[in-house]
């Protein structure tokens, strides 16, 4: 096997089915991973951490009939554990962290035959849909390099686009799955609330906002790992609707004919780029030619009443978080251990209350009541993923001291994302555009618990308008 060509072409569903067949070995495709990190990560800066000997370990103990047997695998800088090794969460205040277990998830991917070798690059704390944290600074978009791959987990997105892997850990709580999927060229299911565990020392994230999941190339190999990860483990506060099926049978036939909504104007009338808007009208055209019943409706959701609840949520969690951090260190945080926008998240917690809190997660509560109304209408809703192309790195600036600025930009551009991680509906980035060689998305969304569906709608458009074959312009 080639160290590149051939590696590359192949999704991980693909590598594993070589893995078993015996015509590759688990360490021959970690030394093409390796190869390929060497050749591509000084360009775009994708991963910022390596762990190859215990892969290397891994990759010599495992059978080979595992789901995923010998496929290399990178996981996000943030909220995961890995035993032994450092997680970072994308932030100076965490460089010294090692993890003592491995999270849920990890064991997980470990048992699915995944072999993890690396952590990607992340924002600080995961609070921007650009990927530059001071720690390491900016992961460039393989696309072009001048441009933002996104965030938070633009690293796992530039790391899969670049062909590094096939597919890549990645965690979403405002749109940081699906957005740096859409300016890959990628694919980004976000599950459904609670569809993958948090544990063990977590119940949920930023109070239900936050899932698990992954970056793929292709819609298979996203529903392969969520066959390995989803369902529940013991002291969960809450699950998913349960699935027992198998999500990779699911994607292999098209669903029937679905009622589809579709919008190009965010939850609160706002135009987008042409670019996002033609997108979502050329896949609503594509699905009613492919037998689906099409029609623009939107959910009516209170933009300004969503603005404020998961502004006081996230605050409240990052205050959380760093005071956590701090009985852990025994002492207070320095200042130049944390991002302006950080601290300032920190210190807007202090202007609000408990009651405060409550009401908040009472609003995004409501909100998951008005899209279940919605959906008993619609089988489906498509927008744009992101409200513009990959846009010049630094317009997301972390290292600002204007909240309000900072976070008026942020909704401006994740507005069709972070509703659904307020809703806890599954959604998905499907790649579907160019728009002056740089990817667009389109998202697709589906009632709560309904994650086959939407991965059953992108593998369907995934075979009309195949993007396999679709790479950046890097290093062959």
């Amino acid at each position: 096997m080639s160290l590149f060509s051939d590696y590359q072409a192949h999704d991980a569903v693909g590598l594993a089915a070589l893995v078993r067949r015996r015509e590759v070995s688990p360490v021959e495709l970690l030394e093409s991973a390796l190869a390929r990190l060497e050749a591509v990560n000084p360009l775009i800066n994708a991963v910022v951490d390596q762990f190859a000997e215990e892969a290397f370990a891994q990759a010599r103990s495992l059978t080979g009939e595992e789901p995923l047997a010998g496929v290399p695998f990178l996981l996000k800088d943030l909220n995961i554990q890995v035993l032994g090794q450092r997680t970072s969460n994308g932030s100076r205040l965490w460089r010294d962290h090692r993890a003592v277990k491995d999270s849920t998830v990890t064991a997980r991917y470990r048992a699915a035959g995944l072999l993890l070798f690396g952590f990607t690059n992340t924002a600080e704390l995961g609070l921007a849909c650009e990927t530059a944290p001071a720690l390491f600074g900016p992961t460039r978009n393989p696309w072009n390099v001048e441009r933002s791959v996104g965030g938070s987990s633009g690293g796992a997105a530039a790391a899969v686009a670049a062909g590094i892997v096939p597919a890549a850990h990645a965690t979403d709580g405002g749109g940081s799955i699906r957005i740096p999927s859409s300016n890959t060229g990628t694919f980004g299911l976000k599950p459904t609330r609670g569809r993958n565990p948090f544990g063990p020392d977590l119940g949920e994230g930023w109070n239900g906002l936050s899932v698990h999941h992954a970056i793929t190339r292709s819609v298979r190999d996203s529903a392969a790992l969520l066959d390995a990860t989803h369902g529940p483990e013991p002291g969960d506060p809450y699950a998913a609707p349960r699935f027992d099926g198998r999500y990779l049978d699911l994607v292999e036939r098209d669903p029937a004919p679905l009622r589809i909504a579709f919008q190009t104007v965010d939850h609160e009338g706002r135009a987008v780029d042409p670019a996002a808007a033609k997108a979502v009208t050329d896949a609503a055209a594509l699905l009613e030619s492919l037998g689906h019943r099409v029609e623009e409706a939107s959910p009516g959701v209170d933009g300004a009443a969503l603005k404020r609840a998961t502004r006081i949520i996230v605050a409240s969690n990052i205050a959380n978080v760093l005071r956590a951090r701090e009985e852990a260190l025994g002492r207070p945080i320095e200042p130049d251990e944390l991002e302006p926008i950080t601290r300032l998240w920190a210190g807007e917690s202090t202007r609000y209350s408990g009651a405060d809190l409550a009401r908040s997660i009472w609003t995004i509560h409501g909100l998951s009541r008005l899209f279940g109304r919605f959906f008993q209408r619609y089988d489906a809703l498509l927008t744009p993923t992101f409200a513009a192309p990959p846009l010049p790195i630094g317009t997301v600036d972390m290292q600002s001291t204007d909240l309000d600025g900072y976070y008026e930009t942020l909704r401006r551009y994740s507005a069709f994302t972070s509703v659904y991680n307020s809703a806890g509906i599954p959604a998905a980035s499907v790649p579907f555009a160019l728009a002056d060689g740089l990817p667009v998305g389109v998202q697709i969304a589906a009632p709560l618990g309904e994650d086959g569906r939407v991965l059953q709608l992108a593998a369907q458009i995934e075979r009309a308008r195949p993007w396999a074959g679709l790479y950046p312009p890097l290093p062959a």
